[in-house]
């Protein structure tokens, strides 16, 4: 999400930006989905520690906190700025059309090749969208702040690129862990050397993201607090999460909430924007927050229903006896997957500047 935005690195760092301009959305909200979700994420790992489930495997309470609410509901949370939406489905109607129509034909190609391909290629994707994600949030703050210099960008790109990518380099080179992306071997081995040269440059993007951040509020007075917590919660997450712990509960936990939770922040706000001009469907499910959650939390259940019923075979308690779908699994696998691939495609086309020339949010 939010990968794609352009830089128009012309001119020095802005005059210093008063307190009512520093963050995305408010101080308030910018800290509680930025600063609030990773506090929440390393809480979890203690209360995991405290229970004893911090090196097993994600217990069912984590699940459906994290996974189901989290994780699925935020895929769908993408409705709100596209199908839900009218106007907008229509301003770009065979994009919003042809994106999920041409993933399920690509995913059955890719199945067709194999489940471990498929689920490989799905990997690719999704792993490819969380980095960028990250980046996104530090391209706003950037933009949001007036930071245009060229040498600025390229520390901050450095940092929060290798924050990300260091984790999921020693997790490439230290196979088989304790956890997965998305199924057992969806992600491949490469060569120890990998790590070993990328640990030191990881090591000194940060240090030198740090070194400029107090560099600039010393001798400009200028500070980009919000954009120092995403680099940092980025960096800490990912690493405890990854390279620290080798658990599926700790890597759900860290993974999961940074990523979701300021997504939430960010459609929902959007909404509200859009509310006055949209439908009335669209007015309803977005009134409030109870009402927005509910719906996102609603369509994700189902779409675990049919994951959980028809493929995984787990989780009856709450979704029910399971289905056989041992013939049709080459269709229907690659058309549960559309909703999330449809999801890491779109974003890199809906918080586009260029694409998007009414687009007023941050």
């Amino acid at each position: 999400m939010l990968g794609t935005q352009e830089f128009e690195e012309t001119s020095a760092v802005s005059q210093i930006p008063s307190i009512n301009t520093r963050w995305l959305f408010s101080r308030n909200i910018d800290l509680s989905v930025f600063l609030g979700s990773a506090i929440a994420s390393l809480l979890l790992l203690a209360v995991g520690w405290r229970v004893g489930i911090l090196n097993d495997e994600s217990p069912d309470w984590t699940w459906i906190s994290a996974v189901l609410l989290i994780d699925v509901a935020h895929v769908w949370s993408t409705s709100f700025r596209v199908y839900f939406d009218i106007e907008e489905f229509k301003r770009r109607f065979w994009l919003y059309v042809l994106v999920p129509v041409c993933g399920y034909a690509i995913g059955v190609a890719f199945y067709s090749e194999g489940e471990l391909t498929f689920w490989r290629a799905l990997a690719i994707v999704a792993v490819f969208h969380f980095v960028r994600q990250q980046y996104g949030w530090v391209a706003l703050y950037r933009r949001k702040l007036g930071e245009t210099e060229t040498w600025t960008w390229w520390i901050d790109a450095a940092a929060v690129y290798l924050a990300t990518i260091y984790p999921l380099a020693f997790w490439m080179t230290s196979l088989p862990r304790n956890f997965e992306w998305f199924v057992q071997n969806d992600f491949f081995s490469i060569p120890e050397a990998v790590e070993t040269i990328l640990f030191p440059i990881y090591v000194l993007a940060l240090a030198a993201y740090f070194a400029k951040s107090v560099y600039l509020y010393f001798a400009k007075g200028f500070l980009n607090i919000g954009k120092d917590i995403v680099v940092s919660t980025t960096a800490v997450c990912w690493y405890v999460g990854i390279v620290f712990f080798n658990s599926d509960y700790a890597f759900t936990v860290t993974n999961v909430i940074i990523h979701g939770v300021p997504y939430f922040a960010l459609i929902y706000i959007y909404a509200q924007y859009r509310r006055e001009t949209g439908g009335r469907v669209y007015r309803t499910l977005s009134q409030n927050w109870f009402i927005f959650l509910a719906t996102l939390w609603a369509l994700a259940y189902v779409e675990e229903l049919f994951w959980h019923r028809g493929v995984w075979h787990e989780k009856q308690w709450i979704f029910g006896a399971d289905w056989d779908w041992t013939g049709w699994k080459m269709w229907l696998v690659p058309l549960l997957a559309v909703p999330q691939l449809t999801h890491y495609v779109l974003d890199g086309f809906i918080w586009r500047r260029k694409s998007n020339p009414d687009f007023r949010l941050i």
